[in-house]
């Protein structure tokens, strides 16, 4: 039986490779235009993902319905906005009870939802997982080591999907909060922004190292708040996604960050991202959570502040080094 990844971005993509080098019969990923799904499946190459040579195992359909028929398995992997349009514009075509594994990470806007929730609501006959974690693509699809979590509330399905993607190269754990592993990932990809700008405003090592630390204590508080555990904050779905993005160049939030420091409009740092920044539309949804939980997430509100209401990144890090004296704990 084949596995489909619905969507044919970057990571998507790579992921697909994953499954594929993991012992995946086929891998059919779904691309919205034919031309890329024609390219993957004659040339096993992606114009999202240049220098790749993906195995053979891997194939392109610009098809959906067709391509989700059947399916031991569903991987979602198009932007979190565009999520739900995908599953209820498809749901009869999802193989009733296959997992859907989210590789997404961000809010709904509007609802707050995760991605998992989503799931739920949307497809009731079909477990839902979550894969996350330090994924930055390309050092994945050239197939250098990392650890990922899968998350499902079902340990048989997280041990499933486990399996599914354990190569010599990509090394998954499970655990069952899924919870704490999508609120960590959305808010890392704020905390990568945030780190942008403090490199983009040249403020050095000592700023940048401040900036993750104390998003990470936002972060705990957020999911503890919600009913997940603080541990899982700490682990590969939080601290390690965190330090990849917040670090890398590689990542799409981080060069957002920068650009803005360097005094672009964010309609021009978007343009030139080649992909979507997550961190634009998930700000506000996880600003206005924690706001309604009486959560305080300073970071993420400077962050939100800077996308969406005009406040520029020097003025930004100004807020932030001027919260009063408080204690430095959780």
């Amino acid at each position: 039986m084949s596995t489909t990844v619905v969507g044919a971005g970057s990571w998507g993509t790579t992921f697909a490779q994953v499954l594929a080098d993991a012992g995946a019969p086929e891998v059919v990923v779904w691309a919205r235009r034919p031309e890329v799904a024609a390219q993957i499946t004659a040339e096993h190459t992606n114009p999202y993902l240049p220098g790749v040579d993906l195995p053979g195992a891997v194939v392109g359909s610009d098809d959906l319905d067709a391509a989700l028929r059947g399916a031991s398995l569903v991987v979602l992997a198009v932007p979190v906005q565009k999520v739900r349009a995908v599953i209820t514009a498809h749901a009869g075509s999802f193989p009733a009870g296959a997992p859907v594994v989210s590789l997404l990470k961000g809010l709904e806007v509007g609802t707050h939802l995760r991605v998992s929730q989503i799931i739920e609501a949307e497809l009731p006959g079909s477990p839902a997982a979550v894969v996350s974690g330090p994924n930055l693509a390309k050092e994945i699809a050239a197939r250098r080591p990392c650890g990922s979590v899968v998350a499902a509330r079902d340990a048989s399905v997280a041990h499933e999907v486990a399996h599914a993607c354990s190569t010599r190269y990509f090394r998954p754990f499970t655990t069952a909060d899924v919870l704490g592993v999508e609120i960590s990932g959305a808010v890392k990809n704020l905390l990568a922004v945030a780190v942008g700008m403090a490199e983009g405003l040249g403020l050095g090592d000592n700023a940048k190292a401040s900036v993750v630390a104390r998003g990470l204590v936002e972060t705990s508080r957020l999911v503890v708040a919600l009913g997940g555990s603080a541990a899982t904050v700490a682990g590969l779905a939080g601290a390690g996604d965190a330090f990849a993005t917040c670090s890398s160049p590689l990542s799409r939030n981080h060069r957002l960050g920068t650009g803005l420091a360097a005094g672009l409009s964010l309609q021009d740092v978007l343009s030139g991202l080649g992909g979507t920044a997550e961190a634009v539309a998930t700000s506000t949804s996880v600003s206005e959570l924690a706001s309604s939980l009486g959560v305080p997430m300073a970071v993420v509100s400077q962050v939100d502040a800077v996308l969406h209401h005009g406040m520029p990144p020097a003025l930004a890090a100004e807020h932030l080094l001027s919260q009063p004296v408080a204690p430095e704990g959780f």
